[in-house]
């Protein structure tokens, strides 16, 4: 039996955030997340309550349902244009509930780089390129090792502190600031943060400056 796989969006960008800021990726979001429902009557209740992304259904700019691996797989090899450095970000969401071996093996067959942003509740399988978490207060963080830890700050629960996570196998850690009401404060402290202890490096929503999805 084939995996349906559920996207809520696919388009072909710059990445905003993070290590790869500015590389060039078809964003492949899936619908879904095990933090939060996506709905706003839920956000409450919900694990994760800063979330600003719209995960739910399939709707989006190239959304939709896909019944194989290899299906998907060409719909993001067709988003991207003629030339070589294929690289799709799997986000959501949450991209661990759908993103499986199967999906990994038809976009390598493909010659597509694949990265994640995942919140690391899930363990990863094998054969993601790049992986990135982002840890959220009162989740675990199953997946302790990877190329880039992304911790919003501040949380205001101690287990989101930036040194609760130093000793994680990671390549890179990033802070970026909580866009809510003190989003200008926020930033500050995490340049202050950054500035204090330079294992850490700033990262912004870059695509929300320039204007892009």
């Amino acid at each position: 039996m084939n995996t349906v796989y559920s996207v809520k969006e696919a388009y072909y960008t710059l990445q905003g955030e993070g290590y790869h800021s500015g590389r060039p990726a078809v964003f492949l979001r899936f619908a879904g997340c095990n933090l939060w429902s996506g709905r706003e009557q839920h956000r409450d209740e919900a694990v994760c309550k800063f979330c600003d992304t719209d995960f739910v259904g399939t709707d989006g700019r190239g959304g939709g349902k896909f019944e194989s691996p290899q299906e998907l797989a060409e719909h993001v090899d067709q988003l991207w244009p003629a030339g070589p450095n294929k690289y799709v970000v799997c986000t959501g969401g949450e991209p661990l509930l759908q993103l499986d071996t199967p999906l990994i093996e038809a976009f390598h067959d493909k010659g597509i780089e694949i990265a994640i942003e995942s919140n690391g509740t899930i363990a990863a399988p094998a054969g993601i390129d790049w992986i990135c978490i982002s840890p959220k207060a009162n989740a675990p963080v199953v997946q302790q090792t990877g190329n880039e830890l992304k911790l919003v700050y501040p949380q205001k629960e101690k287990e989101t502190a930036p040194e609760m996570f130093e000793d994680m196998e990671f390549e890179h850690f990033s802070l970026q600031p909580l866009e809510d009401d003190n989003w200008e404060e926020n930033t500050w402290a995490a340049v202050r943060y950054c500035l204090e202890n330079p294992n850490w490096r700033l990262s912004l929503q870059t695509h929300k400056y320039v204007g892009i999805p």
